[in-house]
């Protein structure tokens, strides 16, 4: 009988913030822009040069510490860990080991099993390093430290994860909970969000772990998913041979769809750590931990909770808004510009979903304004359009975001509420179509529904439904 095998999971998360600048000087943290043109001696380790600790860096660790149910060390300080790379202008970057700002947290995430808590072991403050381009054309690697100094924070989970599934559980209810806080954008494409993954296999029931081996290079949700399988199978594979986990870092190539290995795993020894003697500890207050936890905004579940207590949304409906923040917020300003909370969700969750999925598009993309579906909302409940031509305008709105108003009034979409100008074009259509009348009247309900059709056409899609079958109705 062959053993079986379970996969133990730990991550470390480095989430990139989202000050203006970056943790130890004054220059931009702005993604993109022209190689080393947003440096200074601070952030390019020029000897002399001196760092100064942005405030606004401790509060969004501290708040994301709150969100994640840490404990807060009100006595923290920064060390250096020694380590020798082109991208890491000191030779050392500013981390911390000893003292780091949050301890002991969890994040509740749901699973096919039920609920479940995933332990966080910590969440300390960091530099980010600078970034090597490799030149093949010149056989050469050049040097960008545009990122170097940006602040991170990483949070380290305990090995608490044991599937590919978990994982990205983990991974969304973090990226969600830190969006909500507006303490990063948590993009992976761009590398504001990061998860290396450590990952070990034991035959199931075994109380010790196996030895881990960590993965790095990973920018996708679905690159995470296929690396954790990936892995897991080589391992099992070693394993099921009779041969020995090495302790490693290895990078993963989601092309390729394996890893390799890149160097041995470092234990903290290695990095020689010690107290960075240019910065001062930080001392935090109760009245510091008090000011942010006034501050914190209301995250996800509390307002899927208030969605449906107050604007009486399904259960469903509330958790596909609340899912990202800036399709909550765009819900939010919407129905306090017309007061209709229903038709703002329906408009969001079925046209704007299904034209995201279209294009391949995240909900951080939407680019229209609420202003312009509150009117909308608006036009259709006055009667002014209706839905067909209403689904039409909203596909303008979405990708130029047009004025609603001028858009029905430019192209004339108005419906049509002459009556005396809707008899003339059915009496048209019935004697046009002698056919679908004897089948109406033999009983056939499909006959009436295609002459309906038939006078929409001929309206260009701007009658009043209502109105049509009444008059129908009459006439036939």
């Amino acid at each position: 009988m062959s053993r079986q095998y379970e996969t133990v999971i730990g991550l470390e998360v480095h989430v990139e913030l989202a000050t203006k600048t970056k943790i130890f000087c004054s220059c931009s943290t702005e993604f993109g822009g022209a190689p080393n043109t947003h440096t200074c001696p601070v952030c390019t380790g020029m000897p002399g040069s001196l760092p100064v600790l942005n405030r606004q860096v401790v509060e969004y660790a501290l708040a994301v510490g709150l969100a994640v149910n840490c404990e807060i060390n009100q006595y923290c300080r920064f060390d250096r860990k020694n380590y020798f790379y082109p991208d890491n202008p000191q030779n050392y970057q500013i981390s911390q080991l000893y003292l780091p700002i949050c301890h002991d947290g969890f994040v509740e995430i749901e699973t096919a099993a039920g609920k479940k808590k995933v332990g966080i072991h910590e969440i300390h403050m960091e530099e980010d390093a600078g970034k090597l381009i490799h030149d093949e054309w010149e056989d050469c690697s050049l040097v960008d430290y545009n990122r170097s100094g940006v602040p991170l924070i990483e949070i380290v989970s305990e090995p608490d994860m044991r599937s590919a599934d978990e994982v990205i559980a983990y991974l969304e209810k973090l990226r969600l909970i830190i969006q909500y806080l507006g303490a990063s954008d948590c993009k992976l494409q761009e590398g504001s969000m990061r998860a290396d993954v450590n990952l070990s296999v034991r035959e199931t029931g075994a109380l010790e772990f196996g030895t881990r081996t960590e993965m790095k290079n990973l920018n996708s949700f679905k690159a995470i998913a296929r690396a954790i399988e990936g892995e897991r199978k080589r391992q099992i594979e070693l394993l099921e041979d009779g041969k020995k986990v090495v302790q490693e870092t290895r990078r993963w190539d989601d092309n390729k769809e394996s890893s390799r290995a890149m160097r041995s795993k470092e234990d903290a020894k290695d990095y020689r750590y010690f107290p960075d003697p240019d910065l001062p500890p930080v001392t935090i207050s109760d009245a510091w931990i008090q000011e942010i936890k006034d501050r914190q905004p209301e995250l996800k579940t509390e307002k899927m909770a208030r969605y449906q207590e107050e604007y009486g949304l399904s259960a469903y409906d509330a958790d596909i808004i609340t899912g990202a923040k800036y399709m909550a917020d765009i819900f939010e300003a919407t129905v306090s510009l017309c007061g209709k909370p229903k038709e703002a969700a329906n408009w969001l969750m079925v046209e704007a979903m299904r034209l995201l999925k279209e294009e391949a598009l995240e909900p951080e993309a939407i680019r229209f304004s609420p202003e312009n579906l509150a009117k909308l909302i608006v036009l259709v409940d006055n009667g002014t359009i209706n839905r067909t031509v209403a689904k039409e305008v909203f596909e303008k709105i979405f990708a130029e975001d047009v004025d609603p108003e001028a858009y029905v009034e430019e192209n004339g979409l108005k419906v049509v509420n002459d009556e005396g100008a809707l008899r003339a074009v059915i009496r048209e259509v019935i004697a046009a179509n002698p056919q679908s009348v004897t089948d109406y009247h033999n009983g056939k309900e499909r006959a009436r529904g295609f002459l309906v059709g038939q006078t929409m056409r001929a309206m260009k899609g701007k009658a009043d439904p209502a109105m049509v079958n009444k008059v129908l109705e009459e006439l036939l």
